[in-house]
């Protein structure tokens, strides 16, 4: 980003935010990513350490050379596709900040219906989370309801290393293990609450270049020709009637309607089947 000539006779040079914000929003929006003045916004607003509602007070302000230098980087990085919440070390989900890296899957707000799904069940409630990446949704869930028995579990040790350091860092006591599906030793469970990879080998090339940049293993897994390969193998071996709540595809719920009992489910916040609650049967 080329740094922007103030003054009248010293011909020295200077960049404010607002220029900052102009040139990031430019180089972020010509590698076509979908808001850039957005992520331009929250990548300044980190760098200076404030914000964003802040940046509007400081426009005028000259950063210091360090702080230009990181805020560069930054754009970079995000001009490349990588997430923007790997480029800040963190995602908003729920009431709670969630560290994440290229460990685990950023936490999307249309996974936060599993949590409202969990939030709703009976005082004292025993529940599991299968593939817990981040740990986002159990931990929100004893943020919001400490009265319930949560535990959770991923088939990568990484993404469970990431869960620790999220529960160390919130405060929150989690009981979170390395495991594939359901742990062999789990009993009287409540309700399982699992987002386990649905998009396939072939689709993941159809939508943003970021999702590629996530751990492969968590997007599409061994997901199969219908994208439900993950899904279908947690159904099968948690015990029947046992309660489930799955996030799923947009054009899965018919799918895991059939699979499950009593099943209904639940639209996102733009209107797309994205849980599905149900009983195995």
């Amino acid at each position: 980003m080329d740094a922007v000539e103030t003054g009248s006779g010293g011909g020295s040079s200077a960049t404010s935010v607002a220029a900052l914000l102009d040139s990031a929003t430019e180089k972020i929006g010509a590698a076509g990513c979908d808001d850039p003045r957005g992520d331009a916004e929250a990548l300044v607003a980190d760098a200076l350490g404030i914000d964003v509602e802040g940046l509007s007070q400081d426009g005028h302000a000259e950063p210091t050379p360090e702080v230009i230098a990181a805020i560069e980087a930054a754009v970079a990085r995000r001009a490349d596709h990588e997430p923007l919440a790997y480029v800040l070390g963190r995602a908003p989900f729920r009431n709670l900040e969630i560290a994440v890296d290229p460990r685990v899957l950023w936490p999307r707000k249309e996974t936060e219906l599993l949590v409202q799904v969990g939030a709703e069940l009976p005082e004292g409630a025993r529940v599991h989370e299968v593939g817990t990446g981040s740990g986002a949704i159990a931990l929100a869930l004893i943020s919001e309801r400490p009265d319930l028995r949560v535990t959770a579990s991923d088939l990568s040790p990484e993404a469970v290393e990431a869960a620790r350091e999220n529960a160390e860092r919130l405060g929150l006591e989690l009981d979170v293990r390395v495991a594939e599906g359901l742990p062999d030793d789990l009993e009287g469970v409540d309700m399982v609450i699992a987002n386990l990879p649905y998009v396939t080998d072939e689709t993941i090339y159809d939508r943003s270049p970021e999702i590629q940049r996530e751990p492969r293993i968590a997007v599409t897994g061994d997901c199969g020709a219908d994208g439900l390969g993950v899904i279908r193998g947690l159904i099968e071996e948690t015990p029947s009637g046992w309660k489930l709540a799955m996030e799923h595809d947009t054009h899965h719920g018919p799918a895991m309607r059939e699979m499950l009992r009593d099943a209904t489910t639940m639209r996102d916040y733009m209107g797309g089947e994205r849980v599905t609650v149900g009983v195995a049967p």
